[in-house]
């Protein structure tokens, strides 16, 4: 399994970012994918999940109408757009096979994260 993820940067406050996750060595269409973060001095926290087929997403309630996940099956890539960031989007961010906060229990199953960093 291998999850690359691109995208993060330095925003300020209001802005936007898509993050994408390229992944290879498993069948990415047959598996539901997540978005997990991690904040400075704090432990991961599930963001978002995407079923396999893209037809259904759920996400935590602090990014619920801000962040949207999708997908495309085809190009084997998974997307996190991101708006209205706050500082406390600030994290690393991790593209994750699984769904729900048990991907939080495998870290074998996650990329190497990108940092997004919400600033004035």
């Amino acid at each position: 399994v291998q999850l690359v993820e691109s995208g993060g940067g330095m925003v300020q406050p209001g802005g936007s970012l898509r993050l994408s996750c390229a992944a290879s060595g498993f069948t990415f269409r047959y598996y539901d994918m997540s978005w997990v973060r991690q904040a400075p001095g704090k432990g991961p926290e599930w963001v978002s999940t995407i079923t396999s087929s893209g037809r259904r997403t759920d996400y935590t309630d602090s990014v619920q109408g801000r962040f949207t996940i999708s997908r495309e099956n085809a190009a084997n890539t998974l997307y996190l757009q991101m708006s209205g960031l706050t500082p406390e989007d600030t994290a690393l961010y991790y593209c994750a096979r699984g769904a729900g906060i048990g991907t939080l229990k495998n870290r074998n199953y996650w990329g190497q994260g990108t940092q997004v960093t919400v600033s004035s």
